[in-house]
């Protein structure tokens, strides 16, 4: 796996090891990973969490979870309890102080007193005041990027009427959208975020951690950066969307400083920063949690861990690894230019993982019965290896008899040139067990073969004719008596077009690929009755598979693709 110390000098790493040599970080780099649990965490928060987690471990610092729990109307535990499940699962965790309940886990909303008392003492300094121009009116007054806009009516309102509207806002005197808390920075400012921006506004939701506590809830703009002050972060890294927002950043930094609420660390200042990096998007998806949302709610999936989903318990339901994700996350990089990832590569490092990790097994997901005439009775084993890769594995042993299933694919009437496997008067190998030649065929009244009649070549057993001759074609089987009946779901990309979003986001359903699930039954060799949920295999010949439950089978991909690294 490409490890984080392995790879190129990035801008990010770069940043952190001058900050680091010129004893800016008090001896310790602390980076943080700040979800909102508005919904599951999807393969870009993966790379996210990978570029956090991993800039902290690389440094010996450590990495805070933050629930940025700022926008209670959509916001639940369930959503909180499997983002922590999922980062956990991708192999990191958490440290740091905490918040008194959990080392180095935070809530945005244990914070809430101290940044409204930032707020209060802001509208002291006339450095914040109450606006109540509606958010139509405020786009008037903003402007636009190359104008200067102008100021609210109430911009010059007295600290003290303007601390009297803000703890009736906080009262619940006032309707939602009737004031709000602004900034007070610069309207002629070309930075369009950085003219008198919202910092709290009016919510009457319930907060799923808090209840009816509050009904004024602080902007992300205005709350992340007091979080990573009072945190004690020495490196906040986030992606592109935000790089216009960091002056806001600094500006509410700057603020604390003035307050003396900065955070010191063997005698120095912590002051924390900024920077941003590009985001991971993948082609063939959506990667809003609106819209995943949307499709889980007009049930186009079966939930947030359909494994067709992004998201990281789709991905390991469908049984990608941890280690194959970050493999994904390390070969994408990190840069400051926006770019796109094919699915492909993702499937990929899944491969290379488990074509050396998965058990092999015998699996038939299209069945044609195959009848062995001049069969003596009783049952052999043929002995296979659990992973020819991995001598330690060891091996098995498979139950064979007179009839088994073959893949409807591994068989040709009328076969081409190229085409090895079984086909009328033609010999082939079945894997590790014996040499068969098909004689006959059985049909039904539409002329499908529902049976293939021939005989065996005792003295094969093991695979190999015993007098040399050669046989060109090896195809896998599940015995009749002892196989399990089995159900797949073959999976492929959600999305026929590379960009759903190309006509905008009201539309990209219509992108849908219909063949993205494929249920088929068939049959598996015995020992996989015992499947665990999760257990990951190679079905020979046929793909990876992950067990989803009792007998049910995932497809995670084929085994091979055209895709070059």
């Amino acid at each position: 796996m490409i490890e984080e110390s392995d790879t190129s000098r990035h801008f990010l790493r770069q940043w952190i090891e001058k900050d680091v040599a010129e004893g800016k970080t008090g001896g310790k780099v602390v980076t943080r990973f700040p979800p909102e649990p508005n919904g599951y965490i999807h393969i870009g928060h993966a790379k996210a969490v990978c570029v956090d987690f991993g800039m902290a471990a690389l440094f010996g610092g450590e990495c805070h979870l933050r629930l940025d729990d700022t926008n209670p109307a959509k916001e639940s535990d369930e959503y909180a309890e499997n983002i922590k499940k999922d980062i956990n699962w991708l192999g990191f965790q958490w440290s740091g102080e905490g918040d008194g309940v959990e080392a180095g886990f935070y809530n945005a909303s244990n914070m809430f007193e101290q940044m409204y008392s930032i707020a209060e003492e802001l509208i002291r300094r006339g450095q914040a005041y109450c606006c109540n121009l509606g958010q139509e009116e405020w786009k008037e007054y903003r402007g636009v990027p190359d104008k200067p806009g102008r100021p609210s009516p109430s911009r010059d309102t007295s600290s003290e009427r303007n601390l009297e509207i803000f703890r009736g806002m906080r009262a619940g005197k006032y309707a939602d959208g009737e004031w709000c808390l602004r900034a007070k920075i610069d309207m002629a400012s070309p930075n369009i975020h950085f003219r008198d921006p919202v910092l709290y506004r009016i919510r009457h939701v319930p907060h799923y951690h808090l209840g009816d506590k509050w009904c004024i809830y602080p902007m992300y703009d205005f709350a992340h950066p007091i979080e990573d002050a009072l945190e004690g972060v020495t490196h906040s890294m986030c992606t592109l969307e935000f790089e216009v927002h960091r002056p806001l950043y600094d500006w509410v930094v700057d603020r604390m400083d003035e307050q003396n609420l900065l955070k010191v660390r063997n005698s120095v200042k912590i002051r924390p920063q900024q920077r941003e990096f590009a985001r991971l998007n993948l082609t063939h998806t959506v990667m809003s949690k609106r819209l995943l949302l949307q499709m889980v709610q007009e049930k186009v999936v079966d939930g947030w861990d359909d494994p067709r989903m992004p998201t990281v318990c789709g991905m390991r339901r469908r049984g990608y690894t941890p280690g194959a994700i970050r493999e994904f996350c390390a070969r994408v990089g990190v840069s400051k230019v926006e770019s796109e990832s094919d699915p492909a590569l993702l499937e990929w490092c899944v491969r290379e993982e488990l074509n050396k990790t998965a058990l092999r097994k015998m699996a038939v997901v299209d069945p044609v019965k195959v009848v062995i005439d001049n069969w003596q009775g009783g049952a052999r084993n043929a002995v296979l290896p659990n992973n020819p890769l991995d001598e330690a594995a060891g091996t098995r042993e498979v139950p064979f008899g007179g009839e088994i299933w073959i893949d409807r694919s591994d068989f040709m009437e009328e076969p081409d040139k190229k085409f090895f496997r079984m086909a009328p008067g033609r010999e082939v190998r079945l894997r590790g067990a014996c040499i068969f030649k098909c004689n006959d065929l059985v049909k039904d009244a539409e002329g499908n073969v529902v049976e293939i009649h021939g005989t065996w070549d005792e003295e094969s057993w093991g695979g190999n004719a015993a007098d040399g001759r050669k046989v060109k074609g090896t195809i896998h089987w599940v015995d009749c008596a002892t196989g399990k009946k089995a159900e797949f779901r073959l999976y492929d990309r959600l999305f026929i077009e590379s960009n759903p979003l190309k006509d905008g986001s009201d539309g990209f359903l219509k992108y849908l690929n219909p063949d993205s699930l494929k249920v088929v039954s068939g049959f598996v060799e015995p020992s996989l009755a015992e499947a665990n949920p999760l257990e990951r295999f190679q079905f020979e010949r046929t793909g990876y598979f992950v067990c989803d439950e009792k007998l049910v089978f995932n497809r995670t991909c084929s085994l091979k693709d055209s895709y070059k690294p």
